[in-house]
């Protein structure tokens, strides 16, 4: 089957499930966004973030899976504004955190403040789909809350890259609720999309994958990638490996 036309849905998704999405670019995609419209999305999921302590809990599910490691070597792939790379150092004594994203205004941001001057962190740019690190560079990757801006192509490159440079990518998105489900979220959501925050969010939701459509992409990426579910809060957690 053709990746390239998979729904975000999976294969095996619904009617309503297939016209529940979209290709509409989010404020943060699109290169004729003011950059204040794109760092006030941004302040806002850090935001939202920091209330609901996701970068806490998704920081204290990843690390036991590098639990036998004394100096844990992590890379954090499109980290926005950096608060997930925070929090595992936060919680963390020994890790060593490599924070990167595609954008170089978001990645000058992130060097500007804290963690351009932790010693335990290097800031520097970087494409998740062709990852410039040789193979099994890292003990752990993640990839947070920015998953859904990739088409499947592209996705399923981020899942060969992160089980290549890292033995295990732990990835967290927006959860695809059940299509009637979706159908009420996307309803409640559509008087608030004048704020670029709701405009994005909605967009968001409608690009979210599910794990049918993951273990599509994973059979896509390669031969020997696995991938286990989890759910944390309103997010779904997918850890991706491969057999070595």
């Amino acid at each position: 089957m053709d990746i390239a036309a998979m729904p975000r849905g999976g294969f095996d998704a619904s009617w309503l499930d297939r016209r529940l999405q979209t290709d509409r670019p989010e404020y943060l995609d699109r290169d004729d966004i003011d950059d204040r419209i794109k760092r006030q999305v941004i302040w806002s999921l850090e935001w939202m973030g920091r209330i609901l302590h996701d970068h806490e809990r998704l920081a204290a599910l990843a690390l036991p899976l590098v639990a036998d490691i004394p100096e844990p070597v992590i890379l954090e792939l499109g980290a926005g504004h950096g608060a997930l790379s925070r929090a595992v150092l936060a919680t963390h004594p020994t890790a060593r955190v490599t924070v990167t994203d595609i954008d170089p205004v978001s990645v000058s941001h992130i060097r500007a403040g804290d963690l351009g001057a932790h010693p335990r962190a290097v800031v520097r740019r970087a494409d998740a789909t062709a990852i410039d690190a040789p193979d099994r560079a890292y003990d752990l990757a993640l990839f947070a809350l920015s998953f859904h801006h990739l088409p499947p192509v592209q996705a399923a490159r981020v899942l060969t890259e992160g089980t290549r440079v890292a033995d295990k990518l732990v990835v967290c998105d927006l959860r695809r609720p059940p299509a009637a489900l979706h159908l009420l979220r996307l309803a409640s959501m559509l008087p608030f999309v004048f704020l670029p925050f709701a405009h994005d969010g909605l967009i968001s939701s409608m690009r979210a994958y599910s794990p049918s459509a993951f273990r599509s992409l994973a059979v896509h990426s390669g031969p020997g990638i696995a991938v286990e579910f989890s759910r944390l809060g309103r997010n779904q957690v997918v850890v991706a490996s491969r057999v070595r």
